[in-house]
Formats: C-alpha cells, structure tokens, sequence
C-alpha cells in the first residue's frame, strides 16, 4: 500500500500549476491537480491574458475600421457597426476552447483533476472539499489576484476590477482607469478603441513602473497622442457611485487641490497581489515575507520539507511564462532532475499598440552595475515599418562597456512581444551586441531593428 495518494500534488491550475502537473506526470511522478475554478487555466486564461488579448485583437481591428487607417490604404468602408455581444461571444470561445485544451491535456497525460479549494492539515495532507487528498510533494501555484483600492468598492458594474472590464455591456461613454500599468493600458486600450474617452490616473510621474526610463516616456508620448488623458503624479482619495455614475476625486500625489472626475465606468487597476489566503499555511508553520509572498531556494523548496512553490506566490514578476518556466524546473526538481530557471532573462510584453516589450536590465539599472553602451534604432528608420506606415517606436540594447555583453533590450513597436524573443535567447546564450549586429536578418522585417541597433552600440549603424 503507498504512502501517499499522489507523488505530486499541484495546488492551483494556472499556468505554472498545470504545467507543473503535466511534466510531473510526464516524469512518471504520480500526480493530481486541486483546482476550485470550473475550467482550467487559472486566471491567465480565463479572466487574464487570453480574453484580454482576444479583446485587443478584436479592438484594434474596429478602430482600424472607423478611423481611416484602413482608407489610407485603400480599402474603404461604409457603414462599420460595433457588435459588442459578437465580440465578447468571440472572446469566450478562445477562453473555452484553450480552457478545454488543458483538461484534455490533464486526461492524456493521467493528471488527476480533484476540483475544489485545497487548504493544508499538514505538510503532506489537503483537504480539498469532503476529501482528504496526500502527497509526498506539494506544489503551491495558487497565481494572484487584484490589488483592492482601500476605501473603494468594486461592484463589477459601475466601478471594476480587470475581470469585469472583460465583461462590460455597453461601451462607457468615460473611463476612468486607476493605474497606468499594464492591465489598466491594455484594457484602457480596448474600450478607448471601442469609442470610450479614457482617462488614466497614476500616482507616479510615468507609466508603466519597471519598465526602461526612456520607454515610459515614449508611451506616454504615444498614448496621448492617441487620445488617452493621463494624470501622472496624481492619487485617488475616493470613489463614489450614485444612479448608475461614478464620481472620482483626485489630488497631486505630492499634496494640493482636489478635483474630480464624472466617469460611466472606473477600472481599478493597481496590481496584483499573491493568493495565499484559505490554504491554511499556518497549520504548517510556513510563514510569508512582508509583500504576502512564500520564499523559496533556487529549487523551488519552500522551508518546509515537501512543500514547493511557483509563480505569482513567489517573489518575481507575476508573468505567465515565468509560472510555466517553473513549472516545467519545480516538476523537474521533484524527479531528481536539474530543472532551472533564469531569472535574469524573463521578458515581459505590454499588449497595446504598438506592443512594448523588454528582457534583462533597464538603462537605469544598468548603470547602476557600472559601465554601459547603448544602441537605439528608431522604427521610422525600419523598412517594413515604413512600407505598412507604422513608425512609432524603437529598438534599444544595452551592453555591457567592457565584455559587450548585452544586458538588456527594449523595444516600441506593432510586433515587439514576438521580436523580444530573439533578444532572450540571444542573453540566455549571453550574446554579444557584436554577435546581434553580425546575424543576418531576413529583409524587410521588423527584427533587422534589433541589428541595427546593435549595430549603433558597435557605433555602426547603416540606415540611421
């Protein structure tokens, strides 16, 4: 008789959980997925990455329709109608067809599905229902969920989170979005390309926190001029709702005047925080760091013997491709294997038009580290950009002065999420600025910017 119900047991079936699980299962591990959702995915796929990209999709198509971008290639239309209930139909058949993909994927690869939350009774037992389930290992992949506003309400009707921005049934007249991250210019995006006047209120003085200097400001540069009102450096002190309105008071982040601002629709979009609530932590003794997060080793070891960790419950950016990567390692790990994950080189794609993307180090974080060279290419300058008359943007390398290493690449521009994928290989690799401008790029594409403007750390460039 074994010990254990299962060798592996993955709590939580997002992206990390259920990769996690089906690479364990593919070792030959025994293993079982706890998951409370009705469809698999976690929140990436059903109320995250998947609707909202389906939406952006769905959106820019439209705005191309109604603004004259298509008629200024030729093609022109009359009488273009938004049909929002096809468009949210045709975003829920991508969420359910992928959704249904994983459970396939669970059944092919004999991963048990035991549905309903799991909360620990000790290191190697969960009780996920009116079932008590063991496990030799467990794995914690219980993803994020959003930040809540203090003194704000979200009522998934007048005042949302980025889960009922998803499902709206009219298109706002005035959007208020709280947070000039990703989600809230994503889904800023979206309703802004649908017909919504969108403000945007951030409490720092640029977009996007993390990302490069030099790329905050050109966004901001891009969205403003693509209708967004932003109001940097400013703070929200209350929401209030009244007949079917919301009424947002604001006041600069540094102290001043208060206003306010009448919205049909606030977005409150101000981050994520890691889900560790209900799974009975305590009954195991591990304890959280100060940002609510579970600490781990390199291995994914949490300081309980047993018990493991991945993705948005550990420190590190909340990106699916992370989770997925640590899964596949902590799957890895559990089988007495070497599985590893760089977290040195983890891009990270803002979806909007055009795109912004960025692997490794900022300009600013690389200075800090000592000597740099840096190379930029402008798109306008790209002859595929110039040929389909999207412009806006750049390439940006960062490498290091002395070993030419490169550090860090950013980059603006329509297909900047698929062009950063050369950039993290190239790092993983840990490429040379040199062996980027002396790869040959196919012509006419959007990556011979990224030669260029290795080219241009060489000191070099051609087209500029």
């Amino acid at each position: 008789m074994a010990e254990y119900d299962f060798d592996v047991l993955v709590i939580g079936a997002g992206p990390g959980g259920y990769v996690a699980a089906i690479r364990a299962a593919q070792l030959g591990l025994k293993t079982a997925c706890a998951e409370s959702r009705e469809t698999l995915g976690g929140t990436c796929l059903n109320v995250g990455c998947i609707p909202s990209k389906a939406l952006l999709n769905a959106s820019e198509k439209f705005d191309e329709a109604v603004s004259g971008v298509l008629a200024k290639h030729g093609v022109k239309l009359s009488g273009v109608e938004l049909d929002l209930s096809v468009m949210m139909a045709d975003k829920d058949k991508a969420v359910s067809g992928l959704t249904g993909g994983i459970e396939y994927l669970f059944k092919k690869n004999k991963v048990e599905w035991v549905k309903g939350l799991a909360t620990f009774q000790d290191a190697h037992t969960v009780q996920v229902g009116d079932r008590t389930v063991t496990a030799k290992n467990i794995v914690i992949a219980t993803g994020s969920s959003v930040t809540p506003l203090p003194g704000v309400t979200i009522d998934q009707k007048v005042v949302v989170d980025s889960t009922g921005a998803l499902t709206l049934e009219k298109v706002p007249e005035h959007l208020v979005v709280i947070g000039g991250g990703v989600i809230g210019l994503e889904l800023g995006s979206v309703w802004k390309r649908l017909g919504a006047r969108v403000t945007v209120v951030e409490y720092l003085d640029q977009l996007l926190p993390g990302m490069d200097g030099e790329v905050r400001k050109e966004a901001a540069k891009i969205f403003k001029k693509q209708g967004m009102e932003l109001k940097l450096s400013t703070k929200v002190t209350g929401v209030a709702v009244d007949g079917g309105r919301a009424t947002v008071t604001v006041e600069p982040a540094a102290g001043g005047a208060a206003e306010t601002l009448e919205a049909d629709a606030v977005l409150v979009a101000i981050g994520r925080r890691p889900n560790t609530e209900g799974l009975g932590l305590d009954k195991i003794g591990l304890q959280l760091n100060q940002r609510g997060q579970i600490e781990t080793d390199h291995d994914f070891r949490t300081a309980i013997d047993g018990v493991w960790a991945i993705g948005d419950v550990i420190p590190g950016p909340m990106l699916a491709h992370k989770a997925e990567d640590e899964g596949v390692a902590v799957a890895e790990n559990i089988a007495g294997l070497t599985g590893i994950v760089n977290h040195d080189v983890i891009p990270g794609v803002v979806y909007t038009h055009p795109e912004i993307a960025g692997v490794g180090l900022t300009e600013e974080q690389a200075k800090e580290r000592g000597e740099i060279k840096v190379g930029k290419f402008p798109m306008m300058a790209n002859s595929r950009a110039k040929a389909i008359d999207d412009t806006a943007g750049f390439v940006k390398v960062i490498a290091d002065a002395k070993s030419d290493r490169v550090l860090g690449v950013w980059i603006i521009t329509s297909v900047a999420g698929t062009m950063i994928a050369q950039a993290a290989q190239a790092m993983e690799f840990g490429a040379t600025s040199e062996d980027i401008a002396y790869t040959c790029h196919a012509h006419p594409t959007h990556s011979e910017a990224i030669k260029e403007a290795a080219m241009a750390v060489q000191g070099k460039p051609i087209h500029m």
